[in-house]
């Protein structure tokens, strides 16, 4: 194919292929043609120009495809748009000329249509250029009409409209010619024509005047016509032709054009109006006949002219676009109308005529009001069609009064009103359905009196208009849920006072039954009482019903259809009642044999039908007197009607539907073609024929159920039952009733046979579908036979339904039997069948049937495989029936899908197949085209990953497949483009290099507004895959090609202003299928998490486009700001000019639906701009990098208008929208409010849109908001308290305030909250605000606390003055007012949550009545609510404890009453009495174990869906409640309850890796140690005490391990601590676990440092690990020192990295903390262990000095300043005996002596300090050896000086602390050894002094040397005058520089002597500063 990609055609290449490849090879030439000759440049194509045209016009003789020749004439005309035009001529002539040849032979055909095509694309692309041969050509083509055949019809229309197309108004003088021919072939037989000739005289119209002016009526009487036996795309076509048509008459009258001019008639909207409506009730039979036909009352409109006429309304109002509509809707309204209505008796003649009618208007109304109208238009429309259903009503009341008139007359007025009425009450119902919450100003509207219209006519005498109006109501209900309790309250009433009233209790029934079918589609429910009170209702009705014989049947039906509708309100409300319908079912059947007899005896008609009613839904008696019954009801003699495309349908595999007719198919206009698919004779679905439907729960969105006759129902209902039964009854039975079946269908005859066979077979089929999907067994050989003959006559039946339906039944059947060779004698039978027959019936049903066998027992032997390839691909190439072929192209797909890898052996030779066809079948065949595609795409899916593979067979095969999809993107038909979508998708997904992006995402967008739904369907499916892999690249190719200015771009969709995420939100908001909506926000959700960032600006424009469109609250947003603050005076303008240049705004009105998607894509913009760079929420950053490059852009710097439209979103009128704009406005608090405002330090940047804050929360405290609202209002509220943001209280209290109003309301009890919801709703209202005021509480303790804090640190006075002005206890004083109240309502809450959370077989133990919040029916709802809020809740009660410390007895504490007086079920609770006996103390033990209980109950079970959030806020309760002495005195007093708590502490620290939340739990562990430690230590005070100073040997022994010293796992508190804690450090440091390590001993490893939070858990545990000797014995503490000491030891020696300035890591620093806990124990020095603690001290010890030994050369990285500082806690911190065995001193001394002798300093600085300290120590024994043998290297350090200087900072210290040494060393000495320290320390620091010459030359490091000498000397001499009197007398050089320095140094002396403290201070300071760490 490579060969192809040339200028000129590669003839050489050509001539070598096969016929096949030769088309192929064509059509690839010209495909790469077209892209070249466009990138070619003029005088390039001048040169080969010539060679170019003949090759060109030689293909026209080659007999080109459909596709080729279509090509062909596009290449010839742009070839001739950019090169020469010198011999156009020419080739115009020559296509004439081959378009006059007398050859009529089929193979001469396609050159003549290519000549036909090639001219109408000259015409088009070179126009006027060819100006004067236009009238030849025309005349030759329309010459060659007369004789041409349907595709000859075809071609000549379609190239009339190119002509006129490319020629505009210069073909005037062709108009009427070309207006004949078109008029013939508008009522042409074949429809293909008839759809081009639309196409032709749609385009004629735009120049031809006369069209829609003068003969507007007979070309509308011409569409009449074209309409009758139409197909959907005629209907479509034509109606678009007459819908333009009639809006072009209108239109021209407004604007004067050149009609009017021409005195041409105008037309008013009245006259186009008129004459719609005659095609509608008249049809195409013209005034005269029909009025004839009206006198004979035969003629009756066909359904498809009425369809069409449907459509042409549509397209005639959606032409002239919403504006117009809005201004002449009532003009409109009631014109259609008045369609249904009584001036139109002929629309209503029949029952089934009116129902069909009724519909089309419906669709009529739906699609204007409800595609074409804004929200606002919307509610006017509403209006409108109120005053519409009063005038009816007022007419039928007339009627009704007057009871003079003829009834007759009355009734004919009664029931012609009847269907307008049901028409305007489904459309209000509708209109409100979907303007949602935003028609409350409708409802409130008392001039329009919505509810009063809707609710009078429940009264009338129609039952459709009764039904219409409950269906009104549930739709009201289900969008506005305050209406449901009302609306249910007020008919419930009216029901049971007009009980006497047969049209009341009917309508008020239905209307009961239809709200209480919306309780489902309302979250927020109805009281739980009103269950009982239907329930009673019912019970009247049924009871009473025999009362009164003129409403016996009514009050029947009414009372079992209440039982029906509360039936659909769940368990939780029919388990109360259930005994009681159980009984009246009972009631309803006679009780034995015995009475059923005698009932047979008597009774008249009316009786029975009462009776009847009674029982219906009712089953007795056993299955085979059932299954007899049911094959008697399906073979009846008197049904007529043979409803195959309602039976069969659901029989048939979903994808063999798609190829039997467009009508199965999902289209846009669903609604309206389902009556042409069931035939003349039967109704259309309606809600009267089966009222019980109102309560069921409907599957399409807001559409009415729609429940067909009943004769055709029961037909459906038995053939189900049949399929049920007769797979649960023995095999005689089975065999009996089939062959009853078999002898049922001979014995008939013609039509009669046709419909008992139809419902036969689906019985069949059910059976056997049920059959395989049950895994049953079907029996003997003769049940097989009888089941093979039934199925094998539908096979063959001619109903296409039938054969389809049977070839499924064929297929079960081997499935069922499932039995190799029964499935190989099927498919001989079909192979025989197809072998020998010639008609299309058999031919088609057994194809179909090889293919089912195939799609259901999966990939058959290769040889049969290869033998149904063979017959399929025959069948598929018979040219003479389009029909077959597509059945067996269909099969064949089916085929390819099941043999899966077994195919690749024919891939080559199918695909070759599928092109040919494509290339060959005639575009009008397009049913053949779809099952081509169908084969294509089961084709790619079967090679699948392979086709990215660059092999030659591969790359053949992907090459194929790419034409083939090209071809069939040419095609015409849309289903056939949605084919050729799907395919590129799939090749996409497999091998997207391959796949031109750009021009499919080019094909894409011009589908994106299609009319066809499954085109529009495809195009959404490929563009969801496209953007989850390349989003950005899509986004691009749409723009660059909508900018490319293509003619053929929708201009529905404003791709080039809004970028292509703008155009899908258009779409979003104008598209009703919901699977298409879902699509879309999947795409635009893809596009958004990859591209928002990038684009921020746009998607941020978009969503504030979309939000601010339809914000008709501008005006309140200003006056709620300015209210707040009136500086804000300049944001709040610009709301209010959004809305001012119209003409701008790309999205007019958009629906809520689509606003509410709009601030949802704000959240997730938010959230994906986390992931991205941290300048998005840093304004400093963001600001600066946007001054270096303009083009980035961060959201911090688009705040504004994130504040705008959650403020926006939040203030809407629809109840959705504003949960959604507080959820934004929610995570705006939460992700900004600490990003701190740059200009004013100390503030952050949401400050300044507190107003704005504040406006958008207070509408939602208003009474009439519903609870989700309010609930999501408390949490925005809290959080906004809680950020911080706002710190001046009194701008606070505006939200503050909020909060309080809310308490107060739940506070005022039941009576104070709505009644229009469930309880569970008020549960969720009350739970949302505690929860809200908890979380403002905790972060008022939490301020407090760290306020506090600061005051402890703060310096002095003035800083705790300043920081006092922002004082965080004015936040706790705000809350502190409520305290007490809330304390009492949360400590309930957690008592309702405990009982919640038992398992259910405590059931029984629950209060009866439910808890303090919940009622005991509501209590699942309830659970969730409780779920969602109880954890802040008891961190705020744990809290709330721990102030009062358990201490300060309330003094209503006692009665324990609640303020809310509900059900009592306080704490201590049991009757009044009991509880007031309750002690204080008794009262919080009972509060603790509150708190305690729960937290353990939620942390030992984590669910996996438990937040972070609530596990936190337990843990912090613990550590609240831990934080107070009462509290931990009982925890330390009960062993076992430590222990738990430790254990499940343990659990969690297991399953959550989440190191905050390890943190949290490793504090309680340390709170419950030292709980236990305070036990321990009050229990050996209290035996001191109480025994006095008797003999201490006789104290028992307290804490763990008494006096064995034995830990018990599971009785030690002790033993699961170190289990917890080994569990945190083996985790983090795994080295520390031998048994990992694989030694037990110490393993050198390279020290690590650990993440920041893995060194807080380590540091955390090893605190822990410290305190636990304290808790134990003596003899404990001997059991657990070894594990203490190695785990310490181990954490020091894998954490001991060396880091720069000798600093220790923050797990080192604990470590040694640690260390020196331990070793400072009690326990070390007690006498019972102190032998053991010696022992085991010396071992750690030499541990830590063998981690220096060289193992692996490991020792290096060790830090050693760690090592030591170690070493040091245990000389300084053990008994002497412990350290000073020669042994171990000898070693501590040798690693001093080395590390003095380091070449770094800052090691060597260390040293000094460490040894500082232990030459202090007080015990001779531990220091003086160190002394000894380290003391002498120190001064010889010192002597060095002076050969070598200090040179920086560091060696500097080092001398310094040398001379602190000595001076420690000269304090501590004997008397008689300190002279001689002096001397030797004097000539050192005189050595450092500078004279008065080298001080002023003198290096810092020097001069800094000299200072400190001399400062120490000036100590010094005082000190020891002596001594220094005689260094200086025998060594005059000393004393000579001493007083050089003193002298040359005189006034900065002075300087330093004023303040010689604070130096001698700060040069210790660094020493001390460790002391106070470690030693």
């Amino acid at each position: 194919m490579e060969l192809a990609h040339s200028l000129l055609l590669n003839e050489d290449a050509y001539s070598q292929l096969g016929e096949v490849r030769k088309a192929e090879f064509i059509f690839e030439w010209l495909r790469y043609l077209e892209k070249l000759l466009i990138a070619t440049s003029r005088n390039d194509l001048k040169e080969k120009q010539k060679i170019l045209v003949e090759q060109l016009l030689s293909l026209l003789n080659s007999s080109p495809g459909p596709p080729t020749r279509k090509l062909l004439a596009k290449n010839l005309a742009i070839l001739y748009s950019i090169g020469d035009t010198f011999s156009v001529y020419e080739t115009i002539d020559k296509c004439n000329d081959l378009i006059r040849s007398k050859d009529d032979s089929p193979s001469y055909l396609p050159t003549k249509l290519a000549a036909v095509v090639c001219l109408g694309s000259l015409y088009n692309k070179l126009g006027r250029i060819l100006g004067n041969t236009f009238n030849d050509t025309v005349g030759n083509i329309l010459k060659a009409m007369k004789s041409a055949e349907s595709q000859g019809r075809y071609e000549i229309m379609l190239s009339l409209q190119n002509i006129l197309n490319g020629l505009g108004a210069a073909a005037t003088s062709c108009h009427r010619d070309i207006y004949k021919a078109a008029r013939a072939c508008l009522t042409d037989r074949s429809m293909a024509v008839r759809c081009a000739a639309a196409k032709c005289l749609l385009e004629l119209q735009n120049e031809a005047t006369f069209i829609w002016s003068t003969d507007l009526d007979s070309v509308a009487t011409l569409c009449f016509k074209s309409f009758e036996g139409s197909n959907y795309d005629v209907r479509i076509s034509v109606s678009k032709l007459l819908g333009t048509i009639l809006a072009k008459a209108i239109i021209s009258k407004h604007l004067g054009t050149a009609a009017s001019r021409q005195s041409h008639r105008k037309v008013s909207l009245e006259e186009v109006l008129e004459l719609l409506g005659t095609g509608f009730l008249r049809g195409s039979s013209g005034f005269l006949r029909a009025s004839g036909d009206m006198l004979k009352g035969t003629s009756s409109v066909s359904r498809d002219v009425r369809v069409g006429v449907t459509q042409a309304y549509v397209v005639f109002v959606s032409t002239l676009g919403g504006a117009w509509l809005e201004k002449n809707f009532a003009v409109c309204l009631s014109h259609i109308l008045s369609l249904v209505s009584q001036s139109h008796p002929k629309a209503s003649q029949t029952h089934i005529d009116a129902v069909c009618c009724r519909r089309c208007v419906s669709f009529i109304l739906r699609a204007t009001i409800g595609g074409l109208l804004g929200e606002k238009a919307q509610m006017a429309a509403a209006k409108d069609i109120c005053q519409a259903i009063w005038k009816q009503k007022k007419v039928v009341d007339a009627v009704l009064s007057d009871s003079n008139l003829e009834t007759r007359f009355g009734s004919t007025d009664v029931s012609a009103s009847q269907h307008m009425l049901v028409c305007a009450l489904q459309e209000l119902g509708n209109l409100i359905h979907n303007l949602g919450t935003t028609a409350a100003p409708l409802l409130q509207d008392s001039s329009t009196g919505l509810l009063e219209s809707v609710i009078s006519v429940v009264l009338h005498p129609s039952i459709s208009v009764q039904l219409a109006a409950a269906w009104c109501l549930r739709c009201i209900a289900v969008s506005l849920p305050c209406y449901l309790t009302p609306l249910l309250d007020r008919c419930l009433e009216r029901l049971t006072v007009l009980k006497s009233l047969p049209e009341a209790v009917t309508g008020f029934s239905f209307a009961v039954a239809a709200l209480l079918g919306a309780v489902k589609h309302c979250p927020l429910g109805i009281p739980h009482g009103k269950g009982k009170i239907i329930m009673a209702l019912a019970e009247d009705l049924l009871c009473s019903a025999a009362q009164n014989s003129r409403l016996s049947a009514q009050r029947t039906q009414a009372g079992w259809l209440l039982i029906a509708a509360l039936m659909t309100l769940g368990p939780a409300v029919v388990s109360h009642h259930l005994a009681r319908v159980l009984l009246l079912w009972k009631c309803v059947f006679p009780a034995s044999p015995k009475d059923l007899e005698t009932e047979k005896c008597r009774g008249d008609s009316f009786t029975w039908q009462v009776t009847l009613e009674g029982r219906a839904g009712a089953l007795s008696g056993n299955f085979c007197a059932i299954l007899r019954e049911l094959a008697a009801d399906l073979t009846a003699p008197d049904i007529q009607v043979a409803a195959s495309t309602f039976l069969l349908p659901s029989l048939c595999h979903h994808d063999d539907l798609l190829m039997l007719s467009p009508l199965l198919q999902e289209t846009d206009h669903r609604f309206i073609e389902e009556q042409l698919l069931l035939g003349n004779g039967v109704a259309c679905g309606s809600l009267e024929y089966d009222p019980y439907s109102i309560c069921e729960k409907n599957i399409e969105g807001d559409s009415i159920p729609k429940p067909l006759p009943p004769a055709l129902s029961v037909i459906s209902s038995a053939a189900k039952l049949f399929g049920l039964v007769c797979a649960h009854v023995g095999e005689t039975q089975r065999l009996f009733i089939l062959d009853q079946l078999t002898n049922s269908i001979k014995h008939t005859k013609g039509a009669r046979q046709q419909i008992v066979q139809l419902h036969v077979v689906s019985s069949i089929s059910n059976f056997l579908k049920y059959m395989a999907g049950s895994k049953g067994s079907l029996g003997s050989e003769e049940m097989r036979r009888l089941a093979l003959t039934l199925v094998m006559g539908a096979l063959e039946s001619h109903n296409p339904l039938l054969r389809c339906a049977a070839a499924e039944a064929w297929a079960r059947l081997a499935q069922v039997v499932d039995d190799g060779a029964f499935t190989a004698g099927l498919a001989q039978v079909s192979f025989d069948k197809l072998k020998s027959a010639r008609d299309v019936v058999t031919r088609t049903g057994h194809s179909l049937a090889l293919g089912s066998l195939h799609r259901y027992l999966g990939g058959v032997n290769s040889q049969h495989l290869n033998s149904c390839i063979g017959i399929l691909f025959t069948l598929s190439q018979d040219s003479t029936s389009p029909d077959v072929q597509t059945w067996a192209l269909h099969s064949l797909s089916l085929l390819i899908d099941s043999a899966g890898p077994l195919f690749h052996v024919h891939m080559e030779s199918t695909l070759s197949l599928i092109i040919m066809l494509l290339l060959n079948v005639p575009p009008t065949h397009a049913e053949v085209h779809q099952s081509l595609g169908r084969c294509l795409n089961a084709l790619i899916t079967t090679l699948g990953p392979e086709l990215q593979v660059n092999s030659t067979s591969v790359s053949t095969l992907r090459t194929s497949c790419l034409l083939g999809c090209a071809i069939m993107q040419d095609n015409p038909y849309c289903l056939v483009q949605a084919q050729a979508i799907s395919c590129l998708q799939q090749l996409h997904m497999f091998a997207p290099r391959h796949v031109n992006l750009s021009s499919l995402v080019s094909c894409l967008c011009v589908n994106l507004c299609s009319p066809y739904l499954l085109l529009r369907r495809a195009v959404l499916a490929c563009l969801r895959q496209l953007v989850q892999r390349e989003a950005a690249e899509v986004s691009e190719h749409a723009v660059m090609l909508a900018k490319d200015g293509r003619e053929d771009f929708t201009p529905d969709a404003n791709i080039r202003e809004v970028g292509l995420e703008g155009a899908l939100l258009i779409l979003l908001d104008k598209e009703t299928d919901q699977r298409l909506c879902h699509d879309i926000k999947e795409t635009l959700n893809y596009m958004l998490t990859s591209m928002a960032v990038e684009k921020l600006s746009l998607w941020l424009k978009l969503c504030k486009d979309v939000l601010s469109a339809s914000a008709d609250f501008a005006a309140i947003s200003c006056v709620d700001t300015m209210q707040e603050e009136e500086g804000d005076k300049g944001d709040d303008a610009s709301v209010l000019t959004t809305r001012s240049n119209e003409k701008s705004h790309p999205f007019n009105n958009p629906r809520w639906g689509t606003r509410v998607f709009a601030a949802e894509c704000v959240c997730r913009i938010i959230n994906q701009c986390e992931n991205a760079h941290s300048a998005h929420f840093d304004i400093a950053l963001a600001q600066e990098m946007k001054k270096r490059d303009s083009r980035s852009d961060f959201l911090v710097l688009h705040l504004a208008d994130l504040i705008r439209m959650a403020f926006m979103a939040a203030t809407d009128h629809s109840d959705q929208l504003r949960l959604s704009g507080l959820e934004t406005l929610l995570v705006i608090i939460r992700r900004f409010a600490t990003i701190p405002e740059p200009e004013f330090p100390g503030h952050v940047i949401l400050e300044q849109y507190q107003a704005n804050v504040g406006a958008a929360l207070r509408p939602a405290f208003t009474s009439e908001t519903p609870p989700d609202v309010i609930a999501k209002a408390c949490q925005v509220c809290s959080a906004w308290i809680a950020s911080g943001v706002v710190s001046d209280i009194n701008d606070l209290r505006r939200v503050h305030q909020l909060l309080v109003s809310s308490l107060t309301k739940i506070q005022a009890g039941k009576e104070g909250l709505s009644h229009l919801y469930s309880e569970s709703a008020s549960t969720m209202e009350i739970l949302a605000v505690l929860k809200a005021w908890a979380e403002v509480y905790i972060i008022a303790v939490q301020r407090h606390k760290k306020y506090k804090q600061t005051l402890k640190t703060a310096t002095s006075l003035e800083d705790s003055v300043k920081n006092g002005s922002h004082s965080p206890d004015g936040l706790l004083d705000l809350v502190y007012t409520d305290l007490s109240t809330l304390s009492r309502l949360w400590l309930a809450v957690l008592q309702d949550y405990a009982l919640l959370s038992l398992p259910s077989e405590f059931a029984s133990q629950l209060p009866v009545e439910g808890g303090t919040f919940y009622t005991a029916e509501t209590t699942e709802n309830a659970k969730l609510h409780y779920y969602n809020s109880w954890a802040l809740i008891l961190h705020a009660t744990a809290l709330w404890l721990t102030s009062t410390g358990f201490v300060v007895p309330d003094p209503d504490e006692g009665a324990s009453n609640l303020s809310r007086p509900v059900t009592p079920t306080s704490m201590g609770q049991g009757s009044s009495s009991r509880a007031a006996v309750k002690s204080p103390e008794e009262i919080y033990t009972d509060r603790f174990h509150l708190v305690l209980g729960i937290s353990v109950e939620f942390l030992c079970s984590l669910r996996s869906d438990a937040t972070m959030e609530s596990i936190t806020a337990c843990l912090h309760a613990l550590q609240a409640l831990l934080d107070v002495p009462w509290p931990r005195s009982k925890i330390g007093s009960d062993q076992d309850l430590g222990i738990e708590l430790l254990n499940v502490l343990h659990r969690v620290i297991l399953t959550r890796e989440s190191p905050s939340i390890q943190l949290a739990s490793l504090e309680v562990v340390r709170q419950i140690i030292c709980a236990a430690q305070e036990h321990v230590k009050e229990k050996r005070r209290s035996a001191e005490v109480d025994d006095g100073a008797a003999e201490k040997e006789t104290l028992p022994e307290f804490g763990e391990g008494k006096d064995t010293g034995g830990l018990v796992p599971g009785k030690s508190l002790v033993f699961a601590t170190l289990e917890l804690c080994v569990c945190i450090l083996v985790r983090q440091l795994p080295e520390l676990n031998p048994k990992l390590t694989g030694t037990p001993g110490v393993k050198a490893t390279k020290p690590q440092i650990l993440s920041e939070e893995g060194s807080q858990l380590v540091s955390a545990a090893l605190v822990i690990l410290s305190e636990l000797p304290a808790v134990c014995s003596p003899e404990g503490s001997i059991s657990i020192l070894p594990t203490i000491l190695y785990l310490t030891v181990g954490v020091l020696r894998e954490t001991a990295v060396k880091l720069p300035g000798g600093q220790l890591s923050s797990t080192v620093a604990a470590s040694l903390q640690a260390l020196k806990g331990i070793l400072s124990s009690p326990m070390a020095r007690a006498e019972k262990s102190h032998t053991a603690w010696t022992d085991l001290l010396r071992s750690a010890l030499t541990t830590v000095l063998d981690c220096w030994e060289p193992v692996n050369g490991a020792h290096e990285d060790l830090d050693e300043v760690s090592l030591l500082t170690a070493i040091t806690i245990f000389i300084l911190s053990t008994s002497p005996e412990v350290t000073t065995i020669p042994c171990l001193q000898n070693r501590c001394i040798e690693k001093f002596r080395s590390t003095l002798e380091t070449k770094d300093p800052v090691v060597q600085i260390k040293t000094y300090q460490l040894l500082h300290s232990i030459f202090q120590y007080p015990n001779p024994a531990v220091s003086y050896p160190y002394i000894y043998s380290l003391a002498s290297s120190v001064v010889e350090k010192l002597q060095e000086i002076d050969k070598r200087k200090p040179e920086d900072i560091t060696e500097l210290q080092i001398f310094q602390e040398g001379i602190k040494m000595l001076a420690v060393l000269v304090t501590i000495a004997e008397e008689h050894h300190r002279s001689q320290l002096v001397a030797c320390l004097l000539p050192i620091l005189i050595s450092f002094l500078l004279d008065e010459n080298a001080l002023a030359s003198a290096p810092s490091t020097m001069r800094n040397l000299h200072d400190f000498a001399l400062q120490n000397l000036m100590q010094i001499g005082p000190q020891y005058s002596s001594v220094f009197k005689n260094v200086m007398a025998s060594s005059p050089a000393l004393k000579a520089r001493l007083e050089a320095a003193i002298k040359g140094n005189q006034e900065s002396v002075k300087v330093k002597l004023s303040s010689p403290k604070h130096t001698k201070n700060s040069g210790k300071n660094s020493s001390i500063q460790l002391k106070t760490n470690f030693l």
